[in-house]
């Protein structure tokens, strides 16, 4: 395993991780972006639904976030406070995140943010446009936004 000291883009284990649950059915969608917002803030790394069906049939909606262990109680506080839970469920989690680079790509309306996936042979195994630089500059130019996609993906 390497040191808990790693530059935050070089290929590493996080092994302090939680991956926390709660299963909601009685809260409006306009509530959920907020809680996700608030978590987010507090530092998750990562939060998303998923839609279930509950005892008796009853459709409902699956929160689950990641987050290291240090800011599980910050956590535990926001999904109390902001949702209509009554327990969370939460695991210890190992997280292998790859080294990841970032490049700039010149397109005619601009330049774009590129995050490149990285393998321990230095092989690019995945490359992903920045959505926000993307979506400035399609409404910038009054151009689609698949077509500033396609324009980077064309460079790479």
């Amino acid at each position: 395993m390497m040191s808990k000291k790693h530059p935050p883009n070089n290929e590493h284990i996080d092994s302090n991780m939680i991956k926390m649950e709660v299963n909601l059915d009685d809260i409006s969608g306009e509530w959920l972006g907020y809680v996700m917002d608030r978590l987010f803030e507090a530092g998750a790394n990562d939060v998303f639904y998923t839609p279930i069906y509950m005892k008796k049939n009853r459709p409902g909606i699956l929160l689950q976030l990641l987050c290291s262990n240090g800011k599980m109680e910050k956590m535990k506080d926001i999904l109390l406070k902001e949702t209509t839970t009554l327990g969370i469920r939460y695991y210890p989690l190992t997280v292998h995140r790859m080294e990841r680079r970032f490049i700039k790509v010149e397109t005619p309306w601009g330049t774009i943010t590129v995050k490149q996936g990285v393998d321990k042979d230095g092989e690019v195994f995945q490359s992903s446009p920045e959505y926000e630089d993307c979506k400035k500059i399609a409404e910038n130019h009054g151009i689609p936004l698949k077509q500033v996609y396609e324009a980077v993906w064309s460079r790479l």
